[in-house]
């Protein structure tokens, strides 16, 4: 499987030679495939971010919870501040629609119901929170509440978010229900239909998510993905102003400045191979068709393979790498594997164990 490096380096048909100007304070525009950032404003600053904290503890539900499961909202999740869906302690809901409440209605309760069915009490889900953040490179993250609301240092940079957007995206679920513009949900037996907040799927066709906030202290945040011809970006703006035209004017400027392009197939199809029951094994490699570059980059692969291995070989082994790049810049990794076991030649005497040692030393003083 290839293996994409996701480091944040730093559109209609209309290209544009400058980037807008936005009111958000923070900002970035991020292919989360090739992991090139396209646009930043102050992108490692943290700021608090509000709703778009729901983001992560909509993955975390995803990750540890079952749809289909059933969870009964303590008193510990209520009351609560701020937009909600109508939960009260008893009510039983499912975690899709706790989900569904969460991601479209922004509900605040929604989010604390969900928190208290994976931790004992709020910061022990807020530990959860960081640790998560941690793993996906969130550096500049600092999580207090599961809803956003503003406490203590609960802050990110746009970069952080933007990962987390791109980590949400990687979720069936989470993103098939971030691009919804309503769902029916059920609480407690009651039925009742909730609308996305993210009016971006209104304003244009290609949005496929993802999640609006807005506190006095965090300003309009916004996390937003879209995909136009095969390409997904998305964009993590805090403290915005208008953020609709901010994240639109993004993205028309940022897919004026990329493209596919077709990555380089021919690599080395064997390896040869030492003391086996075959002279050569096959090799395999799961390269990508293409990837997301600046329109005029070019991609070059190098190929690191030793001159032979040594048998046994196992099917699936890892022998070399195909490294792709663009200029300095990698893009992605792909590991080149033994499509097939050799076996080792059965050694008779002692003179063939000397002359296999000759060879490795040999080898050892010709690198």
């Amino acid at each position: 499987m290839a293996v994409v490096c996701l480091l944040l380096t730093g559109v209609s048909a209309r290209a544009q030679t400058a980037p807008p100007a936005i009111s958000s304070l923070s900002a970035v525009v991020y292919e989360p495939t090739s992991g090139l950032v396209l646009y930043e404003k102050a992108a490692d600053t943290p700021r608090p971010m509000a709703s778009t904290t729901k983001l992560m503890t909509a993955l975390l539900a995803a990750k540890r919870l079952e749809p289909t499961a059933t969870v009964t909202v303590s008193e510990a999740a209520l009351p609560v501040e701020g937009s909600q869906i109508g939960l009260t302690a008893g009510d039983t809901v499912t975690v899709k629609d706790l989900l569904a409440g969460l991601l479209l209605a922004s509900g605040n309760d929604a989010a604390n119901a969900l928190a208290c069915a994976m931790a004992d009490s709020l910061p022990e889900f807020a530990t959860l929170m960081n640790r998560e953040a941690k793993e996906l490179g969130m550096t500049n993250a600092t999580f207090v509440t599961p809803s956003g609301l503003d406490e203590g240092a609960h802050s990110a940079s746009a970069r952080d978010m933007a990962l987390l957007g791109a980590a949400v995206l990687r979720e069936p679920l989470l993103a098939d229900l971030c691009a919804a513009k309503t769902a029916t949900i059920t609480i407690g037996g009651r039925r009742l239909t909730v609308a996305n907040h993210n009016k971006l799927l209104k304003l244009t066709d290609d949005c496929i998510g993802l999640k609006t906030g807005f506190t006095k202290k965090a300003g309009r945040c916004l996390v937003s993905a879209v995909e136009r011809d095969g390409i997904t970006l998305i964009i993590a703006t805090l403290n915005g102003g208008d953020y609709w035209n901010d994240h639109l004017s993004l993205y028309d400027y940022a897919f004026s400045l990329i493209e596919r392009q077709p990555l380089p197939q021919r690599i080395p199809t064997t390896c040869p191979v030492a003391g086996g029951t075959a002279s050569q094994v096959p090799l395999t490699a799961a390269v990508p068709t293409d990837m997301v570059v600046r329109k005029g980059e070019k991609i070059t692969v190098t190929v690191a393979l030793p001159r032979f291995v040594w048998a046994p070989v196992a099917a699936g082994a890892e022998v070399g790498t195909a490294t792709y790049t663009v200029g300095e810049r990698e893009i992605a990794c792909v590991p080149l594997t033994a499509r097939e076991t050799v076996d080792a030649r059965p050694v008779p005497t002692g003179a063939a164990r000397w002359w296999r040692h000759v060879i490795q030393l040999y080898e050892g003083l010709i690198q």
